[in-house]
């Protein structure tokens, strides 16, 4: 077998593996817009503060900002559903996506934890133009607005529950 081959099979296999262990550490995390790097937030809302680099080091490199791509803020009529008083959870999600069943539940947990937050899910299938607006590129992708449709934090994947609720935190505050 000829060694240098090896050698760059191995190095590819390694790069490669490293290159899919950092994409998958990203999923399910929420990063703020892009533009709102660097400021000092409310994480959680019990008077904590955390840096926006601290959400997450992957994907901030977004070619068009959210808050751009949608107008400033979301509304109801953009969304098919009234936003909640205080903050909303919009879920993008298919028919057949699993992950999407999962994240419906959290996202459905933590709306009834927290006062004045709604759940919408919105199928991304139906509403490209919403989708292409918003670069929505997966599903289940979560866009936590605040009480005026500004997307405040975005998530692409299943996220965890306790970041959801951070999310909601940073959304509220």
């Amino acid at each position: 077998m000829d060694l240098p081959g090896v050698i760059a099979l191995a190095v590819t296999l390694s790069l490669a593996t490293v290159a899919g262990l950092v994409w998958r550490r990203g999923l399910g995390r929420f990063r703020a817009p892009p533009g709102t790097r660097g400021r000092v937030v409310p994480a959680g809302g019990r008077g904590a503060v955390h840096r926006e680099e601290s959400i997450q080091g992957e994907g901030d490199d977004m070619a068009e900002s959210v808050g751009d791509a949608a107008g400033g803020a979301l509304s109801g009529e953009d969304i098919g559903a009234e936003l909640g008083e205080r903050a909303t959870l919009v879920q993008f999600s298919t028919a057949f996506c699993q992950p999407c069943r999962a994240t419906r539940r959290i996202l459905d947990e933590v709306a009834d934890m927290v006062g004045g937050v709604a759940h919408v899910e919105v199928d991304a299938e139906s509403r490209l133009d919403l989708v292409r607006r918003l670069d929505i590129m997966r599903t289940p992708t979560v866009l936590v607005l605040d009480a005026s449709g500004r997307v405040v934090r975005r998530a692409s994947g299943q996220p965890r529950k306790p970041d959801v609720i951070a999310a909601v935190g940073a959304a509220v505050s």
